[in-house]
């Protein structure tokens, strides 16, 4: 057996605490002296951090011979400055945010004064120069008041009309048929006086409106619902906007300047197309100097919602078409913001609301989104030569317009979820400065200018294929000259004549209503900027019997016709645009595709027909001529003709019979033709016929 054994505790103890505890120090160890403890006088185990910079405890000079006690106290001098920096600065900021308003009051109320100072100061030295700037700024200051009474006194205004709201509401059965009746009477005094005065080419369009109402209506999804106070007031609203703009002074001048302006705007473009694509960019007009149009125009566009402009104006005619049409607030809110922005931006504007929307609020929308075009693409149509006027123009009229046919052609049957009491909040711009917002517009035109020029290229080619093809069959019975321009001008000319347009011109818009269905307006303007120019050029009216251009008229009228996105193209981009914001309504959405295209088709001719009643050319009397004496042997209006042939015999010169001379684009054939009118205005017995 083992002996027993008395335990080392020692032995044990050590075991216990240095083997099974390595973090066990020795007694022993501990007490023997440590030289560098001894140097450092304990630094080193009471500082761990000694053993990473010893030099900041053992008092080293540095490289510059300054110990880093010196150092320190100049760190702590430093330290001294900057919290006196920050204090100064920190009081500063509490000063700020403590008169914040009253800060940002005194700046703007100081750059207010300086602008009207430079207001004035401009009228006084230049008056005429300064009219435009000084109109404008009265605008501006009126809608300034305007808002501001209306969020003050909008609620009492309001309380203090219920009473009469609430007596045309219980006498409105009787009261409607004045109304109607009056509006009536002067619509057709309106006619008479001006049909005396200008001929019948205002009759013509007249009937044509009425025309196209009563086919929307005889095709109506509930010809029983129609809510004719729709209907009556889009079209009230499309006259009053057009006898503004067409008929009086302030208003054509108006929308003349900013035409002008307009222009001269969009001009600037060319600075980037020519660091681009050199000095000769010019010589690939469209691709190089239309297209640019619209990237610059998308920029400008953006920068202004950034702003908060583009939402206070798309609000307001909102506002003016809701309070008068009686349609729901998403329906009109979208209709204004079909002026400005595309078919497809414009939902945006209402997206919270897209599921909400009723079946025909739907219509309404895609409907407004076909009989309008987008102000980017504006630019470039500007740019071909169609007069920026009309399509200004265009663009106001169809908005309301758009409701009418819409709401006739797919009437309510439910009751909207959105009151007319929603209030309609839009946003500005998510972007972080203005610089970020031009930017942004930029780059989102960059996919609709590929794709305006990949549709050209794409319907260009299949209409010319489409041309050599009917033209093939068009040779096997002797018509070679057979096209797809043919078909539509004998289809759609009784649509265009009864906007208006001269019989012999109506074939050509035909073609041009029958492209801008088919393909897209692209397409339409291009050819109509072609006999635009041909005109203008002075070329002759017919080449081997074929017409080359139209009167100036039936250019104005054709502009509004073809004054939106309804085709076939843009019922696909419409249908995916919608289904992608509200996925759960895809199929309703596709339910109201066709007819919501046919609606702002119908639209569009409506807009054109009131451009028909109240749209009087320029008088240019070597065009009327030609145009109305000459080619149909017949003339319409004696007064212009009287007009025109006293300044021809004015105008013209007559040494001999065949020695005679003539200014302002005059010839012998229109003296001639006057002389045979008016033959004791002019010593015609010495004109000898050519």
């Amino acid at each position: 057996m083992p002996t027993n054994r008395k335990p080392n505790i020692e032995m044990s103890a050590f075991k216990a605490r240095g083997v099974e505890n390595p973090s066990y120090e020795d007694p022993k160890e501990k007490q023997k002296p440590d030289l560098e403890m001894s140097k450092t006088n304990g630094i080193g185990v009471d500082n761990p951090s000694y053993y990473k910079n010893p030099e900041k405890y053992l008092g080293n000079e540095n490289e510059e011979g300054k110990s880093n006690n010196e150092d320190e106290e100049e760190e702590e001098d430093q330290g001294a400055v900057e919290r006196c920096v920050d204090k100064f600065y920190g009081g500063i900021h509490n000063f700020y945010k403590r008169n914040k308003k009253i800060i940002h009051y005194t700046f703007l109320g100081l750059l207010l004064v300086g602008y009207f100072a430079l207001v004035i100061a401009a009228c006084i030295v230049n008056f005429k120069q300064s009219l435009a700037l000084l109109v404008l700024t009265l605008i501006a200051i009126f809608f300034f008041f305007w808002d501001l009474f209306i969020a003050k006194y909008g609620d009492n205004i309001a309380e203090a009309l219920k009473p009469c709201q609430k007596f045309l509401d219980n006498h409105w059965s009787i009261i409607r048929w004045f109304v109607y009746g009056a509006l009536l009477l002067a619509v057709i005094l309106w006619l008479t006086l001006d049909t005396a005065k200008r001929g019948a080419n205002q009759v013509i369009p007249f009937f044509g409106l009425i025309m196209y109402i009563l086919l929307v209506f005889i095709f109506s999804k509930h010809p029983t619902k129609v809510r004719w106070r729709i209907v009556i007031w889009g079209l009230l609203l499309q006259f009053i906007f057009g006898l503004i703009i067409l008929r009086t002074k302030p208003g054509l001048d108006a929308f003349n300047w900013l035409g002008i302006q307009v222009q001269t705007f969009l001009k600037y473009t060319d600075a980037g197309s020519r660091f681009i694509f050199g000095d000769n960019f010019e010589d690939h007009f469209f691709a190089f100097a239309v297209l640019p149009i619209v990237i610059f125009f998308s920029t400008v566009m953006s920068m202004m919602y950034y702003l908060g402009l583009m939402q206070w104006l798309i609000l307001k005619v909102g506002w003016l078409m809701q309070i008068t049409m009686g349609t729901s607030p998403m329906e009109s809110m979208v209709s204004a913001g079909n002026i400005f922005v595309g078919q497809t931006e414009s939902p945006l504007l209402i997206r919270p609301y897209l599921a909400d929307l009723t079946i025909s609020e739907m219509h309404s929308v895609m409907s407004c989104g076909f009989a309008t075009i987008a102000g980017s693409v504006l630019g470039a149509y500007i740019s071909l030569g169609i007069p920026a006027a009309h399509l200004l123009t265009a663009s106001v009229m169809s908005a309301p317009a758009a409701l009418a046919i819409s709401k006739t052609f797919w009437p309510e049957t439910k009751k909207s979820k959105n009151s007319t009491q929603t209030s309609i909040k839009l946003e500005k711009g998510q972007e972080n400065n203005l610089l970020e917002a031009a930017s942004q517009g930029a780059s989102a035109a960059v996919p609709l200018v590929a794709n305006i020029a990949a549709n050209l290229i794409a319907f260009l080619a299949v209409l010319a294929f489409i041309n050599a093809t009917l033209s093939w069959l068009g040779s096997m019975f002797n018509y070679p000259q057979f096209s797809f321009e043919i078909i539509c001008s004998y289809v759609l000319m009784p649509f265009a004549f009864m906007m208006g347009v001269n019989y012999n011109d109506s074939f050509l818009v035909a073609e041009l209503l029958g492209m801008k269905t088919f393909f897209n307006e692209f397409v339409a303007y291009q050819r109509l900027s072609e006999y635009i120019h041909y005109r203008e050029s002075g070329g002759p009216l017919f080449v081997d019997g074929v017409r080359q251009y139209m009167s100036v008229r039936s250019e104005a009228i054709a502009t509004y016709a073809l004054c939106g996105f309804a085709n076939f193209g843009s019922l696909g981009i419409m249908i995916g645009g919608l289904s992608s914001l509200a996925p759960h309504r895809k199929h309703d959405i596709a339910s109201c595709g066709i007819r919501a295209l046919i609606a702002g088709t119908i639209a569009c001719f409506t807009t054109a027909c009131i451009a028909g009643v109240l749209y009087i050319p320029e008088l240019y009397c070597p065009n009327l001529l030609m145009s109305t004496l000459f080619e149909n042997g017949t003339t319409e209006n004696t007064t212009n003709l009287m007009s025109c042939c006293t300044d021809l015999f004015k105008s013209t010169t007559m040494l001999a019979p065949k020695n005679i001379t003539f200014t302002e684009g005059f010839n012998t054939t229109m003296l001639n033709g006057c002389c045979a009118f008016f033959p004791s205005g002019f010593n015609c017995s010495e004109v000898r016929p050519e």
